[in-house]
């Protein structure tokens, strides 16, 4: 029987929104305490709404973490990622806005005017550790407080403990009154399919960098159980023959290195063995093609 909930507990959501590349993700994490989203440094990595969850005695945090709005390009896939993003920011009960200390640009506004004012908004200036004239951080905060009226400007970097603990605390009397919606051992509203899937499009980003074009995606065509073995088999699907060489790699070298790092990770994320088998095959034009996105999960 579950224990009753504390008087005075809280639980809310939290949308976790910015450009591309501010790393949503890597904050994410932090503030879950557990790698629910994909990170990259290659920009658009996250391409799924991923519900991170943290709970604590008095409290319960449940983190979105969005794609990020691309200002960019057009195609069915972007417009998708943008539905993503604007449906999520009128049912939170707060809203990250992360940016890059220090760097505030064209982009960072355009998702800025997509932030509903009725929500309560605290601002997020992560990568503080790469700024090197802190001096600099004051005025640029003052200037960001023009912009809106933010409920909180918090200046962190997400790789810092005491930062992550802080920006909780900070974020708690945001999150209304009201009993836990997950488990308290619950990491994540997402399967352990979508993750498996997630882990070896991180991977095949890392593992490529710039040269392949964002649009590649990753599909589990089974997902096995045996005891506390996991079998996965796997399709990394690209646009063209030339993407398709550039994952394999010399004699299947890239692909090796890539399938061997997200068995690993898999492993440790599922506590337990995993077997897994992956293919790439050329599909072009999927990312165009909103049937198809739908077929592939995306919304």
């Amino acid at each position: 029987m579950n224990a009753p909930t504390p008087t005075g507990f809280r639980c809310g959501m939290v949308a976790i929104v910015g450009r591309p590349n501010v790393g949503k993700s890597t904050l994410m994490n932090a503030l879950v305490g557990q790698k629910v989203s994909i990170t990259s440094r290659k920009a658009q990595t996250t391409r799924h709404r991923i519900t991170g969850i943290h709970t604590l005695e008095d409290a319960q945090y449940v983190f979105v973490d969005t794609p990020g709005f691309q200002t960019k390009h057009s195609g069915a896939l972007n417009r998708s990622l943008n539905r993503a993003v604007t449906s999520t920011l009128t049912s939170v009960d707060a809203i990250l806005f992360v940016i890059e200390a220090g760097r505030f640009g064209p982009d960072d506004q355009k998702v800025l005017d997509l932030i509903p004012t009725k929500v309560p908004t605290l601002l997020i200036a992560n990568k503080l550790d790469r700024v090197s004239d802190k001096d600099s951080l004051f005025p640029f905060m003052q200037q960001m407080s023009t912009l809106r009226e933010f409920n909180e400007i918090v200046p962190l970097s997400a790789k810092n403990a005491d930062d992550i603990k802080r920006l909780m605390a900070t974020v708690k009397p945001f999150l209304p009154e009201g009993e836990p919606i997950y488990g308290e051992d619950d990491l994540t509203d997402r399967s352990e399919r979508f993750l498996a899937a997630e882990i070896l499009r991180e991977k095949v980003f890392r593992w490529t960098g710039d040269e392949l074009p964002y649009t590649s995606t990753v599909l589990i065509e089974k997902f096995e159980t045996e005891g506390r073995l996991r079998r996965i088999f796997a399709t990394i699907l690209v646009d063209r023959d030339t993407h398709k060489a550039m994952i394999i790699g010399q004699k299947g070298a890239k692909l090796k290195q890539i399938s061997t790092e997200a068995r690993l990770d898999m492993a440790k994320l599922f506590d337990g063995p995993v077997y897994l088998e992956t293919f790439v095959k050329v599909k072009s034009g999927w990312a165009d093609n909103e049937a198809g996105l739908r077929a592939y999960g995306y919304e």
